[in-house]
């Protein structure tokens, strides 16, 4: 493994990262709605699970998804049951107050955790990027580093996010728009849960 096979990883990991999906979502709102600080503890426990994921890809875990597709079917509709429960929580609250409606703390690290959690897609897809990617026969130190990599690559995006998000005017905007955002928002992670209970 050489600095390129990283460089070709980092560009498809951010290239995945912008794609707007469930953790991409919960992330954007829980900066705009409970400020910077919570932005960074969501996007830690985002980071901290998908950087798992692609440990368990490159440990062969999806090799035993296959063998073994009712240990991934139990953990798809565990994870699309999760995604609905948080989507009619969303909807819910859209018109409570801010400081009700974010997950602040070690709350927002739990909930950026259980959001990556719940897509168990993520350690299949990690598993053929992976292997596409790096060469056959790394060592365990390769592999760690590899994970380490990922964790801080979605570490400083999501930093980022809500260095941008969690600013007076992006906030403003939020609350004028709060019950609108919250509502479209459920119902994209809806969509998305149903879409991961559904699908073959």
């Amino acid at each position: 493994m050489d600095w390129t096979h990283i460089l070709a990883f980092n560009l498809t990991l951010l290239a995945a990262m912008a794609a707007p999906g469930p953790a991409l979502l919960f992330a954007l709102r829980q900066s705009i709605a409970g400020g910077f600080a919570t932005g960074v503890a969501t996007g830690l426990g985002l980071g901290l699970v998908a950087a798992l994921w692609t440990g368990a890809a490159l440990l062969g875990l999806h090799i035993v998804f296959a063998l073994f597709p009712w240990a991934f079917l139990a953990m798809k509709v565990a994870g699309a049951l999760y995604l609905l429960w948080v989507a009619v929580q969303l909807w819910r609250s859209a018109h409570q107050p801010v400081a009700d409606s974010a997950n602040p703390g070690a709350r927002a690290f739990l909930g950026g955790m259980l959001v990556n959690l719940a897509n168990p897609k993520s350690v299949l897809f990690a598993g053929s990027v992976l292997v596409v990617i790096f060469p056959a026969g790394m060592s365990l130190g390769e592999k760690a580093f590899v994970v380490l990599n990922h964790f801080v690559v979605e570490v400083a995006v999501y930093t980022a996010f809500a260095a941008l998000l969690a600013t007076p005017p992006a906030r403003a905007g939020y609350l004028r728009l709060k019950p609108v955002i919250d509502r479209v928002a459920a119902a994209i992670l809806g969509a998305l849960g149903l879409r991961l209970l559904l699908g073959r």
